[in-house]
């Protein structure tokens, strides 16, 4: 399977998508790794877990045109960064898509999550009560997405861990639409950080993502 979705934010910024569709092995066989990533392939079970760590891998390799070995280690706080290439990466996944960020001069963060009924159980965990406040019923599954994964996205451009969704990433309203952006916040101790997130619904999907600074 080709990349499914491209699409370029400026001339150092892109994000991907690629549908899963191959096998396990055949998505390995795209892939150079050392010997401690392929134990820790070894160690995955043949599920949506495995494919989705080699799908993300194989499409890294082709957004950055390379069939060499692409160092790719994840530091204490879990965000995944190159040894020896200038690029910020994101990953994420969902279901049937891998998705990766990468930029030459600012951090980034992707989400992607399959649209769920089950959002809506869970929207206290991470939302506020003001934020809850500008939830739109016509569109509200849809809305609650865009905020999670623009929630998500903030986290992992930080890059830190023990940063609360519900304590200290802030959104300020917004419409819903299919394509967007919405202004937020991230706000701990001595951290005050702001952003714009960008998101896009595809097809039963959505996805945010944001460049944080350089």
């Amino acid at each position: 399977m080709a990349i499914a979705y491209r699409q370029h934010i400026d001339d150092d910024t892109e994000f991907a998508l690629w549908r899963i569709e191959e096998e396990a092995d055949d998505l390995y066989k795209q892939l150079q790794l050392d010997d401690e990533e392929k134990a820790y392939v070894e160690k995955l079970s043949n599920g949506k877990r495995h494919l989705h760590w080699l799908g993300t891998r194989v499409l890294l390799r082709k957004m950055l045109h390379t069939d060499e070995y692409i160092d790719c280690k994840v530091d204490a706080h879990g965000k995944p960064y190159l040894v020896n290439l200038p690029y910020h990466i994101s990953f994420s996944h969902s279901f049937d898509y891998a998705a990766v960020m990468i930029s030459k001069t600012h951090k980034v963060g992707i989400d992607i999550e399959q649209i769920k009924q089950k959002v809506e159980r869970i929207a206290g965990k991470f939302l506020r009560p003001d934020e809850m406040a500008f939830i739109d019923d016509a569109h509200k599954i849809e809305q609650l997405y865009v905020c999670w994964c623009a929630k998500e996205a903030i986290y992992k451009c930080n890059g830190e861990k023990e940063v609360s969704f519900a304590d200290n990433i802030f959104l300020d309203p917004f419409s819903f639409n299919t394509r967007g952006e919405l202004s937020a916040r991230l706000h701990k101790n001595n951290i005050n950080l702001d952003y714009v997130v960008s998101y896009m619904q595809y097809e039963d999907y959505m996805i945010g993502y944001v460049k944080g600074q350089m």
